[in-house]
This record gives C-alpha cells, sequence and structure tokens, in this order.
C-alpha cells in the first residue's frame, strides 16, 4: 500500500513568527500534518494508517464507518479507500438527510465528497446513532452490508494510537511543550504515548465535557499532559466572530489556513497563553495541524446563512 510509504509521513516543523511570540520570548513552530495528503491529512491519516492495513491483512474489503454530516473522518475514509482499493461504508448521523439525498448532496461538500469517493452512505436516526457501539446494531449492519471492518467514529481505536504515535519524531526532541486539538482522545493519546519526560503535551478539547480526560487514561499511562478546557468556544462546532478574525488574521499573517473545529480553537487558545504569561521565557513549544480543513466550506454556509464573516480558505 504505496500510499502509507515512508514519504508521506515526514511533517516539515513550520516557525511561526508573531509579536505576541518575541515580547514573550517563547518559540512556536507548527508540525505541519495538514500537508501530508490533499484529502486524507493530519490525524485522519495516521489514524487510518494501521486500521486499513489490518483490513487488507484480514482479507477484507469493505471499511465501515460512522459519522455527522461535516465528519473530517468520513470524507477522509472515503478517500483512503479508494486510494487503496477498498470500498467503504458511511453510517451518517440523521436519517432527514436521506429524504431528498439529491438536495442533500448538492448542498454538504462533506458528504458529496465522501459520494464521489464511492462511499456507500447508510443515513440512520439520531436515536439508532446513539447505538452504534451495541451488539445489536452491529449485527443489524451486518446483515445488510455483509462482511466489513469497522473502525469507531472519529477513527479511535488501539491502531489509530498506534498511527498517531509516528506523529512526533526524534526531530522533535528540543521541544518543551506539545500542543493539540482533541476531539475523541486519540490523537493525544498517541502523541503522549511518543512524548519524552521532559516534554509536558496540552490538549485544547474542541467540545464541552469533563469525560476526555478517562478516554485519554484508557490509552496511555502517562502523566506529563493537561487538558486546556477553556477554548471550546461554547462546545463541539460552535464558533463566534473572535475565533473567525484570529483564524482569518492568521491565515493572512503566516499563510496558513486553519480549520474552525479543531486546530482554529487551540492556536487561539495556545496565543491566548503565551500573552497571559503561561510560558516563561525561552520556552519552545510545538503545535500539531491536524488538518481538517475540508469542513471549512461547510461551515462558511452555515456562517453565510447566520450572516456573519467567512473563514478565508
Amino acid at each position: 500500500m504505496h500510499f502509507f510509504s515512508s514519504e508521506l509521513l515526514v511533517s516539515k516543523n513550520q516557525e511561526i513568527i508573531h509579536p505576541t511570540l518575541t515580547e514573550s520570548g517563547v518559540s512556536l513552530y507548527i508540525k505541519r500534518e495538514d500537508l501530508i495528503h490533499e484529502y486524507v491529512s493530519g490525524n485522519k491519516f495516521r489514524k487510518l494508517k494501521y486500521n486499513l492495513l489490518e483490513a487488507k491483512r484480514n482479507g477484507c474489503d469493505t471499511i465501515l464507518t460512522f459519522g455527522g454530516a461535516y465528519s473530517n473522518h468520513i470524507a477522509a475514509t472515503a478517500s483512503a479507500g479508494k486510494l487503496v482499493g477498498l470500498q467503504t461504508i458511511g453510517v451518517i448521523r440523521g436519517d432527514e438527510l436521506a429524504k431528498d439525498l439529491d438536495r442533500t448532496l448538492l448542498e454538504n461538500d462533506t458528504l458529496r465528497f465522501a459520494s464521489i469517493n464511492g462511499m456507500k452512505l447508510k443515513f440512520v436516526s439520531r436515536n439508532d446513532y446513539k447505538q452504534k457501539r451495541s451488539e445489536h446494531f452491529l449485527e443489524s449492519l451486518k446483515k445488510e452490508f455483509g462482511l466489513f471492518y469497522c473502525i469507531p467514529e472519529g477513527g479511535t481505536n488501539d491502531l489509530a494510537i498506534q498511527g498517531c504515535e509516528e506523529i512526533l519524531t526524534s526531530k522533535d526532541e528540543m521541544f518543551d511543550y506539545v500542543c493539540c486539538a482533541v476531539g475523541t482522545g486519540g490523537t493525544i493519546s498517541g502523541i503522549i504515548n511518543s512524548s519524552l519526560g521532559h516534554q509536558h503535551v496540552i490538549g485544547f478539547p474542541a467540545l464541552k465535557g469533563d469525560f476526555l480526560s478517562e478516554e485519554i487514561e484508557k490509552y496511555t499511562s502517562k502523566t506529563n499532559w493537561s487538558l486546556a478546557k477553556d477554548y471550546h468556544f461554547g462546545g463541539y462546532g460552535k464558533i463566534n466572530t473572535t475565533l473567525i478574525e484570529f483564524i482569518n488574521t492568521f491565515k493572512q499573517e503566516q499563510n496558513i489556513a486553519l480549520d474552525p473545529i479543531y486546530t482554529g480553537k487551540m492556536l487561539y487558545g495556545l496565543f491566548d497563553s503565551i500573552q497571559n504569561g503561561a510560558f516563561t521565557k525561552n520556552t519552545r513549544i510545538l503545535a500539531i495541524h491536524t488538518g481538517g480543513l475540508q469542513g471549512i466550506l461547510g461551515m462558511n454556509k452555515k456562517l453565510s446563512k447566520k450572516k456573519l464573516p467567512l473563514i478565508t480558505i
């Protein structure tokens, strides 16, 4: 599977030059995981790598996974499946989306992209979606679709953690802090596992709730990490003009696009923390860009309806 060749796995660390960093004496680099692949980028590439290899090893030709209508994971799985010759099925939350599928695909860039890449879409009610981990629900899917390799929502499992452990490399030993956005907890768990003793890993949750610590503790026994819980902007998928302005300014000044669900919130929180003196002089920080840029189009449609500023792509 040449798609997972070593050439794709090397991400450059790009230094950020900014007055806030100069004034605080802090250095910041961004690991450009978003540049791994146009469609299967960042942590999605890392999470899918060993899962797709395992599916192939087991002789399974179909991947089934779960997600919402704007899921980065759904889009990435569809693209990766096509690239490595695996069929894909996406179980999508919201059966109302199937009532006029042509219109849904016309209006939803994520689902249209997944469909174009060969993913079979199955829309289920929100109540049924809550049962996605139950044996009964999975058995019903097996009866409908036959044999498949199942990847959980968001892509996090033991093999995903293994992939995310490869994000940090020996060239990252110089950094004191490693920062990343947190959704399901898989990416940060892999980063924590491969971090060194002198490094502290900070996660910036994209959603409200205190359950993430327990999720992370399932996959790592290390304690050199913490969560910065004040930068979720109201919850998953919630943003405001302050965050939009930060993302657009960052793009203009650094020529790096940030997504509004994950990396935008992380970088906003990181700069706010630096401005508030959370890091001492000469601290070296590495922030992981986990991709997710495909979701900007869908978010801009929502912002347009609300007559809010759009995110620069």
